[in-house]
């Protein structure tokens, strides 16, 4: 390890591009001389239809203003500016959006400098040999992959490592955009890149990802630096009403992990037995001790989605204590006389769903309260079907059915629901579920996601 290596400085703004920050934390990061600013700008947290669908799940005008002020403050100190996981998912469509955004800030604003682009999509056919050959493997507790997993996805993805990104920098690029990138990996490329341990690295990275939300209070959408040296890193808030403490700290570190010794990505594992977490004052904590352990076999996470039907879903609220204290009657009820009316719809082409907010709506089955009784309840009918008139008509009659439901006891006789909406039904189209979370093996990190470099001034 280099001992005599100079403090290295990454400042991270938002949680998510496009999720906003201070302008005040901001400008205090920028005077501490960074040497980096990097953003995460994604998530699979949202769910697979953006990944499926290919749009972003953060807004166009939110994630520009975010990219303008990072933008015109990395040309004007000349350090990089790294953007991972581009548009939420990271897939092509989502890689060209944040590009296009970038090269209309360059055209508004007379920024010059080089930027390099590095799409993290898969071919379909390379993955069918990768499967055939046994180099893409069951990420537990999911299953193994079969052919129709690739086939029918519309977007496949690999989270990349910092090795593309550092390719990238090495060639020069001012400002690097990347498609779905394991999420430390913006942060850690350079650092790694002048040669600072790995592992230190990409722990810190692992926090800077999510900016503030690993200070007290946490916040998504406002700023965090990290200082890394040869022998450990120290993080800052940059908002004076938030601080770091060795809590909020670790517990980031154990954000999202499910052994909280080892953290995997692209290559290895970070082992985080030795880290230890010390409160250097009172708004800064210092960590040391992470390292870094290299996998036998180099792995990339791989991410898709494909449709799986299309969603109708209508809102109403209820308020009647007699229909509340049978409402599990009552939708069996429903359920019944929606699939007699519609026996195919029952050949698993077809699913309704009731969803009772104020009793169990978030938590289902696992609901510890579920039988306490409320005073009124928010449902929600879903159906999702093979078609979207078909999902269109399961819910039309559930509604209907619902409304006019007899049950013993019954006071009410005009309906039982009170629509908030009119029309009660909101078609909301594709939907999509994850089809690959497996890893894939390659032989090289890098060679598999070549960058294109070019003019930030360049037209689209």
């Amino acid at each position: 390890m280099i001992t005599d290596l100079p403090p290295i400085r990454v400042l991270s703004p938002t949680a998510i591009l496009g999720y906003g920050f201070p302008i005040a934390s901001f400008a205090a990061g920028l005077a501490l001389n960074p040497d980096v600013i990097a953003v995460d700008a994604g998530s699979s947290d949202p769910g697979p239809y953006y990944l499926g669908a290919g749009v972003s799940f953060t807004d166009r005008a939110a994630v520009k203003r975010d990219l303008r002020h990072m933008l015109i403050a990395g040309r004007a100190r000349g350090i990089p500016v790294l953007v991972g996981s581009a548009g939420g998912a990271g897939a092509r469509p989502h890689l060209d959006w944040t590009v296009d955004i970038i090269r209309e800030i360059a055209r508004e604003d007379g920024l010059t400098g080089r930027l390099a682009v590095i799409p993290s999509d898969m071919d379909k056919g390379a993955l069918l040999a990768a499967l055939a050959e046994g180099d893409l493997v069951a990420l537990p507790p999911g299953g193994p992959a079969v052919a129709a997993d690739i086939t029918e996805s519309t977007h496949i993805v690999a989270q990349i490592g910092e090795e593309p990104l550092i390719a990238a920098l090495w060639a020069g690029a001012d400002v690097v955009v990347a498609g779905r990138c394991y999420d430390p990996s913006v942060f850690a490329a350079l650092p790694i890149l002048r040669g600072y341990p790995r592992g230190l690295a990409l722990h810190m990275g692992k926090i800077l990802e999510c900016a503030a939300i690993a200070a007290l209070p946490g916040s998504g959408s406002d700023c965090m630096m990290g200082t890394l040296h040869a022998d450990g890193f120290v993080l800052e808030t940059l908002n004076p009403a938030r601080i770091c403490t060795v809590t909020s700290v670790a517990a980031h570190t154990l954000y999202e992990k499910s052994d909280p010794y080892h953290l995997p990505g692209p290559g290895g594992a970070l082992n985080l037995r030795a880290t230890a977490f010390d409160q250097i004052d009172p708004a800064r904590v210092r960590v040391t001790g992470t390292v870094f352990e290299p996998t036998d076999g180099y792995f990339v996470k791989l991410e898709a989605a494909r449709i799986v039907g299309y969603r109708t879903v209508a809102i109403a609220g209820v308020r009647a204590p007699d229909f509340i204290a049978q409402l599990d009657s009552i939708l069996d009820g429903v359920r019944a006389r929606v699939f007699d009316n519609f026996p195919d719809l029952g050949a698993g082409n077809a699913t309704l769903i009731f969803r009772a907010y104020g009793r169990d709506g978030v938590m289902g089955a696992l609901e510890p309260e579920r039988h306490k009784v409320a005073h009124e309840l928010g449902l929600v009918i879903e159906a999702v079907a093979d078609t979207q008139d078909r999902a269109n008509t399961i819910c039309s009659f559930a509604r209907s059915t619902m409304l006019h439901f007899g049950y013993p006891g019954r006071v009410s006789t005009a309906g039982n629901l009170a629509f908030p909406y009119s029309p009660s039904d909101f078609k909301a189209g594709a939907v999509y579920g994850f089809s690959l979370y497996h890893l894939l093996r390659v032989s090289d990190p890098v060679a598999p996601f070549p960058f294109h470099l070019s003019n930030l001034e360049d037209p689209a």
